[in-house]
């Protein structure tokens, strides 16, 4: 019986408390085991650690902490990462990092290594939430998709929206391949009458957004739109899933303006996390560079409509259970109240039916295919 691949992963800004990328990677991790294969994730830490978990081995190297981030560190040196990869003989490379790490695809390459990176933002989008004008960021982004396309085997990316940047400059070796949501877990059974009592503070409107607090997330957008509807008479409540260098700074702003906002910051508690969406009538996701948006689908599978930006790949994503809204806090109230207007049933049934559309073993299987990576058959025909 032949061995399944070592499928070596590596990752930059993940933390302990981060959202979409961490739950992609365990996801993934742990169908890539569940397919007969050897996963092993490396990314930055305080500390180096290594340890054997659910998604496979996980090691931690020592990485520094990046400023302004709010935690985020990255593999920074070269020297420790090639010595394991080298240690590792890995089967196939998966790369979440276009920019400190984008020499693994020559590495790969010079090893025979087949090489994967997968895009989880868009960079002329970054660029421009950073105040970059849409030209130069264009530009910028062009030169450096095409390194990174000629660098790696392929480049997945887990939307149309995310493919386009490198459609534009011609790039043929993009695959799509979407991300999952895990619909157990995330139920509209979770709902807790408890929970909204405690956190709606009475409002007849409880609203939700679980999001890094950090500026490409335009956090302040979900704050605005609560303005705007208590201006209008709506008696809107919400609450902040989320830490991030913002986090501060929208706390002074809840406070000076009166708003009813609760910050809780990072949830541990993925039941409860759970819960939280499921009590939700609306999710805000007002990041405009998202490239799928994980958290809005979750919400989506607990039930709950989401409002997203017009700028994101989401709209694709919610489809029929949510609405886009341009990026301003008057156009995420009248989101708001789009989705309020239609029955509580109907809003929440067509969340969950979009959001089944949506599940882990399907993306798990693309991803694989990406690999050339097909689950391993026993002698009897069935994968390990």
């Amino acid at each position: 019986m032949s061995s399944g691949l070592r499928i070596v992963r590596l990752a930059n800004f993940v933390t302990p408390v981060s959202g979409g990328l961490r739950t992609a990677l365990r996801h993934l991790g742990a169908g890539y085991l569940a397919a007969g294969h050897e996963p092993v994730l490396i990314v930055p830490g305080p500390r180096a650690r290594d340890e054997h978990t659910d998604q496979g081995r996980v090691i931690t190297l020592p990485g520094p902490l990046v400023a302004g981030t709010g935690g985020y560190r990255v593999l920074s040196a070269r020297g420790p990462v090639e010595r394991l990869l080298e240690s590792l003989a890995p089967d196939r490379l998966e790369v979440s990092d276009r920019t400190t790490l984008r020499w693994t695809g020559e590495w790969a390459r010079r090893r025979r290594v087949p090489a994967v990176m997968v895009s989880h933002e868009s960079v002329d989008g970054v660029l421009r939430t950073w105040g970059m004008p849409t030209g130069l960021a264009q530009a910028a982004a062009d030169r450096l998709n095409r390194r990174s396309a000629h660098a790696y085997s392929r480049i997945v990316c887990t939307t149309g929206w995310a493919a386009a940047e490198f459609e534009r400059i011609g790039a043929r070796n993009v695959v799509h391949a979407p991300l999952g949501v895990d619909l157990d877990r995330c139920h509209p059974a979770h709902r807790d009458d408890a929970l909204r009592a405690q956190y709606a503070r009475g409002a007849e409107v409880m609203l939700a957004m679980c999001s890094r607090l950090s500026p490409e997330k335009r956090p302040g957008r979900a704050l605005d739109a609560v303005a705007h509807l208590r201006a209008r008479g709506v008696d809107a409540a919400l609450v902040v899933v989320g830490e991030g260098p913002m986090r501060a700074r929208l706390e002074e702003r809840a406070r000076a303006d009166g708003l009813p906002v609760t910050f809780l910051g990072h949830v541990a508690d993925r039941d409860r996390l759970s819960a939280l969406q499921a009590t939700a009538d609306v999710v805000l996701a007002p990041g405009p560079v998202e490239t799928f948006g994980l958290a809005a689908l979750e919400a989506l599978a607990c039930g709950t409509p989401v409002v997203v930006s017009a700028l994101s790949a989401l709209p694709d994503i919610v489809g029929p259970a949510g609405t886009a809204a341009t990026d301003d806090g008057a156009a995420f109230a009248e989101a708001v109240q789009y989705l309020l207007a239609r029955p509580e049933q109907v809003r929440r049934a067509v969340a969950r039916a979009q959001a089944e559309r949506y599940g882990w073993p399907a993306a798990v299987e693309a991803f694989l295919n990406a690999h050339h990576a097909a689950p391993r058959l026993t002698a009897h025909g069935s994968t390990r």
